[in-house]
């Protein structure tokens, strides 16, 4: 019998504000209504996001975790996860973002490799710019998603991105356009940003998604993907997410052709 595997999948992007955190929960949410098991990673090490979204109470965090496992203390991962819901838990980053050197990226496959048959998918949170997080992240994923807005910056920046992607041999990632960003600013087309980025757009959000009372599932702690109302009144969203999740656990096939 084959030994069950999670999809790994980094969200990331080129420029801070454009949803990414709001993506990887919202996916989790989605996944969770699929009945998979479901593992958010949080490796923005400079904070952390994710428990602040969620309102977690933080006992033990990655810091905790690679200490651990550097002095031979590690006996049981689920020490150090927090349950959000029946299906979807957290492994957190630091409080103190001062502690974000003194964890070495090469913990994170090692992280992996204790919950890889625990978990059907399991989501990295990632930093908006190439650090060694964020490669390492890269690296060990199934997928990786690149969310960007319709900004002029955030455009030209994943342009290069896309550069550098192919030049590293990448086929496994999807440019996800978020237009529930700024909504009421689609600057350009979505002709226009496949010329600038000289690449396919996989997935838009659309501005639909524009939530005007974000903020208080925020201060809830909830996810938005896992409100009944929202999947009600938002379903062209939700659609999208759900596509996109789904993809998302097929197999990259430009990769298993290499």
């Amino acid at each position: 019998m084959a030994i069950k595997r999670a999809k790994v999948i980094t969200v990331t992007s080129v420029k801070g504000g454009v949803g990414k955190t709001s993506t990887v929960l919202n996916l989790a949410g989605i996944y969770a209504g699929m009945d998979k098991k479901v593992l958010v990673i949080d490796m923005d090490l400079s904070s952390s996001t994710i428990a602040l979204s969620l309102n977690l109470d933080v006992k033990k965090d990655l810091f905790y975790l690679a200490e651990d496992i550097n002095n031979n203390r590690f006996s049981n991962i689920e020490d150090y996860l927090i349950k959000y819901s029946d299906n979807i838990s957290i492994l957190a980053a630091p409080k103190d973002p001062r502690l974000e050197n003194k964890i070495s990226s090469r913990y994170l496959k090692l992280i992996l490799g204790k919950v890889n048959s625990v978990y059907d998918v399991i989501i990295l949170d990632t930093i908006h710019h190439m650090s060694k997080y964020t490669l390492t992240c890269m690296d060990n994923s199934d997928w990786i998603i690149y969310l960007m807005s319709n900004d002029p910056y955030d455009l030209k920046n994943m342009k290069s991105m896309i550069s550098i992607l192919k030049d590293m041999g990448k086929t496994n990632y999807k440019v996800v356009l978020n237009e529930s960003i700024n909504h009421n600013n689609k600057i350009f087309t979505k002709y226009d940003i496949r010329n600038i980025i000289k690449n396919e757009i996989d997935f838009v959000i659309p501005s639909s998604f524009y939530i005007k009372n974000y903020h208080k599932y925020i201060i809830d702690g909830k996810i938005v993907t896992m409100d009944s109302k929202v999947r009600v009144v938002n379903k062209k969203a939700i659609e999208v997410f759900n596509d996109l999740a789904k993809s998302l656990l097929e197999d990259n096939v430009l990769e298993n052709k290499k």
